[in-house]
């Protein structure tokens, strides 16, 4: 059921609000699968990727088959139609004109006595992208993470994303690969997919970072693989935040907040915010009826029958984003007049949507930056993927004899302290 309660800072939280800010990004159930699949791939390679493959997602591959070829990449542009064709070409411009604005750019300052120090970065050589195809074909992820390492320069992309019982990829998603600049696809999906590019097999070479969203049990292989290789992120099922104030249209809202709900995990999240009741109710009757239109209503009922979508009523909308920040959601929706405003007391979400002609599926096929987003409460310490995720960040300092001279005091002093004597040598046998 889709439940209407009140909530605010100063009173005895409600129950139902509590434990719907609680959620686990890593299921044991999960966890376990993961370190299996895993431990097998490291001992046995390209055998234990083709045997979960076929236990997991029903093909019969041979290692050779699981690379796309250069010819299924050259025939891929007949097998979609030009208006699909314009869609992504539109969000590949978009996201790749955001990207390149926002990658960090080198700085140099001056030392007190001559010198410079400052940062420069460095394209990774070789990462991984995982696409989800299981219940939908995510062709937007495709351009949403292999657009960004394109931009940060990276020469080897490869992508992973699975084929199902057929053995063969949607040919919008493989069209969004290629135009964005995936070097290497790969037809293999879940934990093995994570495996094979974390600890390289014969017909996959090791990467370096693995970026991409995923279910539960690909966030827990991407948690597993860490230190092996570079990650983006943990993430879990798909969510969303609305504060409203009443001034845009509850069919709007509502929309909004089923556009996370069909994802089909079953343990999506959506949170309404209003400092209205009657307008929680608006919403609420728009939600159910609009439900009963959906293709996919069976997959939203489970979420409403898990308790998955919540109406809190505060007092203002300052508690109502309050109540938004301590949910740390994915995507965080501001539909009220004072979008821009109130922008500026956001502090844990993911990515935000402000104002009424900026619904949440703008950002998670063609505004500009990456849907590729913290969850679970997740928002709290990471942030969404970035150009400069698929970069190396190096400092440099070059000092004259005279930063030297002047700091080497310094540098002799804490080389004592921590009895380091090569440290303190290190600067001082330079004026003897």
């Amino acid at each position: 059921m889709v439940r209407i309660v009140d909530w605010s800072v100063s009173k005895r939280q409600n129950r139902a609000v509590t434990e719907f800010l609680e959620r686990s990004a890593f299921p044991e159930e999960a966890e376990k699968a993961a370190f299996e699949v895993l431990s097998a791939i490291r001992a046995r390679g390209d055998e234990a990727v083709a045997e979960y493959v076929a236990k997991f997602e029903g093909a019969k591959l041979q290692p050779k088959q699981f690379r796309v070829s250069a010819a299924e990449m050259k025939n891929v542009d007949a097998a979609v139609s030009p208006s699909l064709k314009r869609a992504v070409k539109d969000a590949y411009t978009r996201v790749m004109r955001f990207s390149k604005e926002s990658l960090r750019k080198p700085w140099t300052m001056k030392t007190p006595r001559g010198g410079s120090a400052g940062e420069f970065f460095s394209p990774m050589d070789r990462v991984g992208v995982y696409v989800p195809g299981g219940t939908a074909p995510l062709a937007s992820t495709s351009v949403m993470t292999v657009t960004l390492a394109r931009a940060a320069g990276v020469k080897e992309i490869v992508a992973c994303t699975p084929a199902g019982k057929t053995g063969e990829i949607n040919p919008v998603l493989l069209y969004a690969l290629k135009l964005a600049g995936v070097t290497e696809v790969y037809r293999v999906g879940g934990i093995q997919a994570i495996g094979m590019m974390a600890y390289g097999t014969k017909s996959c070479a090791k990467v370096q970072k693995i970026v991409g969203p995923g279910n539960a049990y690909v966030t827990a292989a991407k948690r597993q693989v860490y230190g092996y290789v570079g990650i983006d992120q943990v993430a879990g099922p798909s969510e969303i935040a609305v504060l409203a104030d009443g001034t845009v249209d509850a069919r709007w809202v509502a929309a909004d907040l089923l556009s996370q709900a069909e994802h089909g995990s079953g343990w999506e999240k959506s949170l309404l915010v209003t400092q209205s009741k009657a307008f929680a109710e608006k919403v609420k009757e728009e939600l159910l009826a609009q439900t009963e239109t959906l293709s996919r209503k069976e997959i939203i009922k489970r979420v409403i029958d898990r308790d998955g979508i919540l109406f809190a009523v505060t007092p203002n909308l300052t508690e109502g984003l309050e109540l938004v920040n301590r949910f740390a959601p994915e995507h965080f929706e501001i539909m009220c007049k004072d979008a821009l405003k109130l922008m500026k007391g956001v502090r844990s979400a993911g990515a935000v949507f402000a104002g009424a002609w900026t619904p949440e599926s703008a950002g998670d096929f063609v505004a500009g930056p990456s849907h590729v987003l913290p969850t679970g409460g997740a928002a709290n310490m990471f942030n969404g993927l970035t150009p400069d995720d698929f970069r190396r960040r190096h400092s440099f300092v070059a000092f004259t004899k005279e930063d030297l001279a002047e700091t080497k005091k310094t540098i002799e002093a804490f080389a004592e302290v921590e009895g380091l004597d090569a440290h303190g040598r290190a600067a001082s046998i330079r004026f003897e």
